[in-house]
């Protein structure tokens, strides 16, 4: 089973749920399952069973059950998943795309991206994740990974901000 994700954003995510879609229908998932919890998204794709919102208790079984999760780059996501034995990708919703309020999740996605974590950037990346998944854990990093990741917070948020700047402050101004 394929379990998609988008969590309870006020903000539709329906550019992962076209690409779902298309996957579909362009047979590209096979006969699997696919189960998706659409939270606000006013688009659905066909043939799935569909969830709006799961008690936490509920989403961890399903995610136990999955074979592969996709799912928006929000942070308790990515801690749930990463503690889980199951292959991933991430997909990021972006304010270019008004899927949130500002870039967060996009900037969350590049950091880890670099140490490897799988991260979906567009229907492409989901077609490669779907014929090669691979579990990456954010625990296994390398020392000179994890000083990256560090290097690259660190530029998104600089220790002498604070933090009602960073807060406040529009992600392409920092």
């Amino acid at each position: 089973m394929i379990l998609v994700t988008v969590g309870t954003e006020k903000f539709p995510f329906n550019r992962l749920m076209r690409w779902v879609d298309q996957l579909l229908r362009d047979d590209l998932i096979g006969e699997e399952e696919v189960i998706v919890q659409y939270g606000t998204c006013t688009f659905l794709p066909g043939g799935v069973k569909v969830y709006r919102l799961l008690r936490e208790q509920d989403f961890q079984n399903l995610v136990r059950r999955a074979r592969l999760v996709i799912a928006h780059c929000g942070e308790g996501t990515v801690l749930l998943l990463d503690r889980m034995e199951i292959p991933f990708l991430l997909m990021p919703r972006s304010q270019r795309y008004q899927e949130h309020v500002d870039d967060h999740q996009v900037e969350l996605a590049r950091v880890l991206d670099t140490i490897g974590v799988p991260i979906g950037w567009g229907p492409a990346d989901l077609v490669r994740f779907l014929a090669h998944p691979s579990k990456v854990s954010i625990d296994d990093l390398t020392v000179a990974a994890a000083r990256a990741v560090c290097h690259r917070l660190d530029q998104l948020f600089p220790a002498n901000t604070s933090s009602a700047e960073v807060l406040f402050t529009p992600p392409l101004a920092r």
